[in-house]
């Protein structure tokens, strides 16, 4: 596990815990923190399962190896700076192809969490240690990396293809046969790649430029600061300097949602949250979220949560 090691370490990571089948790595700074559960399933190839409570961390660094990542996300957002200045996202159910070939500085979580699987497939170490393994099954690493253009750009496919199977198995498996599962699940996964025109899936998503990403992060900032001010578009656009439709476009891509829902969703949950944890009146807390009438605060609380306020208050005591 010394590679493993010296990546982690790289990203200011520290390890946990060990025993004969997997590391444990923990990261841990000002905006939250996660931890990576590492299984070294063949020579070069590792699986991480990533459980983060986080919203930024480290650029990654691979110290000059040749790397081939395969990354699933379950849960959340994941941001990836995969160009100076240009940002890709990832959201729940999609699956990214990346090659260290190409330069992915940076990866933090917009949505400050985030659950899913990374595998990771050093290949030359792979190719070498594996090769009577590969060759029975026909799998070249290298053609892999060619035939989706990985020196190119990251490639991204969505839910129900080929391999989209083998990563939702993968979070179910007992601890007593992941090692086995896991080795059988990679090639599996391997073989299935093969099997797949790129052209035919892949998603090209757009690239967010890091002064609309910078502006779209001051005004959610903003906002979250502020629940009780329903801002319009017009005033953000103004105030930061960002059409609407570059605002609009923006900040769904970022977040994976529209400005007005995201707000939403953001003050009924801190709603939520002094219902259950306060004393604060009904009527007090509509305040804190922006609402003058506690009628239609009500209202919209219940259309999110499914229950009145303080039908909630009651079931959460």
């Amino acid at each position: 596990m010394q590679g493993a090691d010296r990546f982690f370490s790289n990203q200011k990571m520290k390890l946990l815990c060990r025993d004969d089948h997997c590391s444990v790595y923990q990261m841990k700074n000002e905006t939250g923190d996660g931890t990576a559960t590492c299984y070294q399933v063949y020579p070069g190839i590792s699986v991480l399962y990533n459980d983060y409570h986080i919203s930024s961390c480290p650029s990654r660094k691979f110290e000059n190896e040749h790397i081939i990542s395969i990354n699933h996300c379950m849960e959340g957002r994941i941001e990836w700076e995969v160009s100076d200045g240009a940002y890709l996202y990832l959201t729940s159910g999609d699956i990214m192809l990346d090659s260290s070939v190409t330069e992915n500085k940076e990866c933090s979580f917009p949505l400050s969490h985030y659950h899913g699987i990374t595998i990771t497939i050093s290949v030359p170490e792979a190719t070498d240690s594996m090769s009577d393994l590969l060759d029975l099954f026909s799998i070249d690493l290298s053609e892999i990396e060619k035939v989706f253009q990985l020196a190119t750009r990251p490639f991204i496919m969505h839910g129900d293809i080929f391999p989209d199977h083998i990563f939702n198995e993968l979070y179910h498996v007992p601890e007593y046969i992941r090692k086995e599962y896991l080795r059988v699940k990679i090639l599996e996964l391997l073989i299935s790649l093969k099997m797949i025109d790129p052209s035919t899936i892949g998603e090209t998503r757009p690239y967010f430029y890091k002064t609309q990403v910078e502006k779209v992060k001051a005004i959610m900032a903003l906002m979250t600061a502020n629940p009780e001010i329903h801002y319009t578009m017009e005033e953000l656009s103004g105030q930061f300097d960002i059409s609407v439709s570059a605002l609009k476009h923006c900040f769904k891509g970022v977040y994976g949602t529209a400005i007005f829902t995201y707000m939403r969703n953001y003050r009924m949950d801190m709603a939520a949250t002094l219902l259950t944890q306060t004393d604060e009146s009904i009527t007090s807390i509509a305040g804190k979220v922006g609402y003058a009438n506690s009628s239609k605060f009500s209202e919209a609380f219940k259309s999110i949560k499914g229950k009145t306020p303080l039908e909630y208050r009651k079931i959460k005591i």
